[in-house]
């Protein structure tokens, strides 16, 4: 394996361009120069979009042990304006782009590295108030 040196810059926009966490740098390297991914796909991640069809079936996202229910709500106050997204459809939907993680849709907001789960609050169906969806994580 061969080690090349980025600038932070350059750092900051591949994160942004991974679409998930499980999305290595490499993979977007290989996207951007129109390679074919070098990865092949595990035996685990085989069965993964059976799991994610279910899963968008009944429009609940899970993240990190957290399911929120499908029309949750989130919500974000970056730079004085308050960014709005909602769970459809098995992932958090931001202007019109789904996200695999809280942490995703804040870095493509901000274009920096952010931890998503102290980024945005939600407020489930029928809940009549916000949280910070960090309190939802288990040794929060």
């Amino acid at each position: 394996m061969h080690t090349i040196e980025i600038d932070f810059d350059v750092f900051k926009r591949l994160t942004v361009m991974r679409e998930t966490e499980t999305v290595t740098y490499n993979d977007v390297l290989r996207q951007a120069l129109g390679m074919a991914s070098a990865s092949p796909i595990p035996a685990h991640a085989k069965t993964e979009p059976q799991s994610l069809d279910s899963r968008a079936s009944s429009g609940s996202w899970t993240t990190k042990g957290v399911t929120f229910p499908a029309d949750t709500e989130f919500r974000a106050s970056y730079k004085g304006k308050t960014i709005h997204g909602r769970v459809e459809a098995g992932a958090l939907a931001v202007t019109g782009k789904r996200y695999e993680s809280p942490s995703a849709a804040a870095v493509a907001i901000t274009g920096n590295s952010v931890n998503g789960w102290v980024f945005w609050e939600c407020k489930k169906p029928g809940s009549g108030s916000w949280q910070m969806i960090k309190s939802l994580r288990k040794g929060s």
